[in-house]
């Protein structure tokens, strides 16, 4: 039973948990506690606008105070307005958020976009919601107890089966399912890898310029110098691997981010050389490899040489950033490190998110949302590219032949931070290859134009306004 003098209060009122903090016991007494902790609570916006409270004589009953102190309280907070008593309905809170500080969230709904087009997003109503539903019931509904216990940190076997059978079906890599480990995305994929190589030795990390500054925060973070490497019209120059001290390179060589070119073959071949070579490894990021539209599909490098690549892939651009699954396909030289990396960050991804997209992959759902998607998004680039071409710019375009985004170079960033400027005030979300700093040695100007989560029935519009602003600008 809880009493008067207990600091933290903790019940359950018809159903509900309600947590309220009371303080140190103070001279004011007990009603006075009351009545500040739930003004608190209602001024924080831990208690929203509708938000249920306790019947006075549960909460009397509860705090080990007559059933007239709440009653008191209560009828003190009514009086200024806080809450509100209706026959029937309970007491319940009055004031609505928008009279209190504006909280993170409002904050967020005031950044959404009129037309977006950022890039790194999937449609977001394209989900397969259906498909996914009807997975997650057959898979709770046949998976064993013991899926729900802990898990391994490599990840589900059932996923991981069926993992290594569409991988190497669907994108020609040599797997098997001891390679995999399940992760939450790229991200922390990326994160594990850097720490393994730290623990075995490693201090310095290749990796592209462009390039996405969250990877080289995560690679620093991991206590890993990173060396830039140059990228040109034929990819990543390999060539300066010669000239640096480094123990791995990561890359995005089937399209390369942002600029979308795509890594010539003999590149591609020197690369797995110097791996071979130096005993250096390399991580390959297939962020959206699954969608290509005027070329043939180059399988990942993994393909070529498993002892020396890293796999990384995601769901992030097939289904949704929402739904936290990816998987690193690992040599056997590092699994374990990278299997205990995974252990110490959070033992492993959740499981029942992992059975669900096994059995998605098992009926052959993943793979018809991706050849519907691959249409839907090579209809919209058609439609952008069109729109853009028909400006009479001298515009330079890269990367419109596979995945979810173009890029516009541009000679100055302040024609960048000029065309961001206008973007904004038309309600038009953007990336910029300096506003997103994917350059650190050198300043560069572009325009990262994602076509995937603009609305569909709006992207025609979408794509005019987005034209005007381009039209405006000076380049």
């Amino acid at each position: 039973m809880a009493t008067a003098n207990s600091r933290r209060q903790e019940w359950s009122i018809s159903g509900h948990d309600f947590f309220l903090d009371l303080g140190a016991p103070r001279p004011a007494g007990i009603r006075r506690r009351i009545e500040d902790s739930l003004r608190e609570a209602i001024r924080s916006g831990r208690l929203g606008h509708g938000a249920l409270l306790p019947p006075t004589r549960a909460l009397a009953r509860d705090l080990g105070v007559s059933r007239g102190t709440v009653t008191h309280a209560y009828a003190q907070l009514a009086a200024e307005g806080w809450i509100t008593g209706l026959q029937g309905s309970g007491t319940r809170i009055a004031v609505r958020h928008e009279l209190l500080p504006l909280s993170r969230q409002a904050g967020e709904r005031r950044r959404r976009w009129r037309f977006d087009f950022r890039h790194g997003r999937p449609d977001p109503s394209s989900f397969p919601r259906r498909e996914w539903l009807r997975a997650s019931r057959h898979a709770l509904a046949s998976t064993s107890d013991a899926a729900f216990d802990y898990g391994s940190p490599e990840g589900h076997l059932e996923l991981r089966l069926e993992l290594a059978a569409y991988l190497a079906r669907a994108r020609g890599l040599r797997v098997e399912a001891p390679q995999l480990i399940v992760t939450t995305g790229f991200t922390q994929g990326l994160g594990l890898v850097a720490r393994a190589l730290g623990a075995s030795g490693v201090r310095r990390v290749a990796i592209e310029e462009p390039s996405m500054a969250l990877y080289r925060m995560i690679l620093r973070a991991a206590g890993l110098e990173v060396v830039l490497l140059g990228v040109d019209e034929r990819g990543a120059r390999i060539e300066e691997l010669d000239r640096v001290d480094v123990g791995a390179v990561v890359l995005t060589p089937n399209r390369q981010h942002p600029t979308g070119v795509l890594l010539a073959p003999e590149r591609r071949a020197a690369l797995l050389e110097w791996a071979r070579s130096s005993g250096g490894l390399v991580i390959e990021d297939d962020y959206d490899g699954e969608f290509r539209y005027d070329r043939r599909p180059i399988g990942p490098l993994q393909g070529l040489d498993p002892s020396s690549v890293v796999y990384g892939g995601t769901t992030s651009k097939t289904l949704a950033p929402a739904l936290r699954l990816g998987w690193l396909v690992v040599p056997e030289a590092i699994h374990s490190r990278v299997r205990r990396e995974k252990a110490l960050a959070d033992w492993h991804t959740s499981t029942i998110d992992q059975v669900a997209l096994a059995q998605l992959l098992r009926s052959g759902d993943y793979d018809r949302h991706i050849r519907k998607m691959r249409l839907r998004y090579r209809r919209r680039r058609d439609v952008l590219v069109k729109t853009l071409q028909g400006l009479d710019r001298d515009l330079d375009i890269l990367g419109e032949a596979a995945g979810l985004n173009l890029l516009i170079r541009l000679t100055d960033p302040a024609v960048e931070r000029a065309a961001l400027a206008s973007a904004n005030a038309a309600g038009i979300g953007l990336g910029g290859l300096a506003q997103d700093a994917f350059y650190e040695r050198t300043a560069r100007g572009g325009l990262i134009v994602g076509y995937a989560a603009a609305s569909e029935h709006t992207f025609a519009e979408a794509t005019t306004a987005l034209a005007q602003v381009i039209a405006n600008v000076r380049l």
